[in-house]
């Protein structure tokens, strides 16, 4: 008889669990209620994705008041705390780092990505993008799926978020926040789809 995975008995952490893990493991996890989700590892594409991010914008915000910072680097969220991970952020001036039991978190991004997995692709177009959206400081979130080529921009614009959605590789994208430009192309440059 097969036993149906919700059946089963939860062990639900404590955030001093959750901290007690973050200080010592190897991976990067987030805290969801009294789960534990690990959000290190995931698939080539997102890899390859991720990594044309950092690239791309890396060479374009050189020399400039903005910086991007790859996934190992916190963003505190209070609205969904203690703090998520994207997979890309960029902050422009003044840096603003909170510690947070012995972690390093941003405070102040103002664009933030993440490339959607199957297993976090809910949360990403909904808590996670609710969370972000309350920080003051941000005015661009990009969601980016890997099987296909598919972008979806949020920008704000007087306090009000739109939302714009690009499929195809040569459309341009411009992010206003930090004065770049991506293509399509270079984004999933490298990516074969299924």
């Amino acid at each position: 008889m097969a036993v149906n995975p919700k059946d089963l008995l939860r062990h639900y952490y404590t955030l001093e669990e959750y901290f007690a893990l973050e200080r010592v493991g190897e991976a990067r996890y987030e805290y969801w209620n009294g789960e534990i989700v690990c959000m290190s590892g995931g698939t080539l594409q997102h890899a390859i994705i991720s990594g044309n991010f950092i690239i791309n914008l890396g060479r374009q915000l050189a020399g400039g008041k903005c910086r991007a910072f790859t996934a190992d680097m916190a963003v505190k969220t209070p609205f969904l705390p203690p703090y998520r991970y994207p997979d890309l952020s960029v902050v422009c001036g003044r840096l603003a780092v909170e510690d947070i039991e012995g972690i390093a978190v941003l405070t102040n991004p103002v664009l933030l990505v993440e490339v959607l997995s199957p297993g976090t692709e809910n949360r990403d177009r909904n808590e996670k993008r609710n969370a972000y959206q309350a920080l003051p400081s941000l005015q661009e979130y990009l969601l980016v799926e890997q099987k296909s080529p598919h972008l979806t921009h949020y920008v704000k614009e007087n306090d009000q978020w739109s939302r714009r959605d690009y499929a195809d590789l040569s459309t341009v994208i411009e992010l206003p926040s930090i004065g770049c430009r991506l293509s399509l192309g270079e984004v999933y440059e490298g990516v074969e789809f299924e």
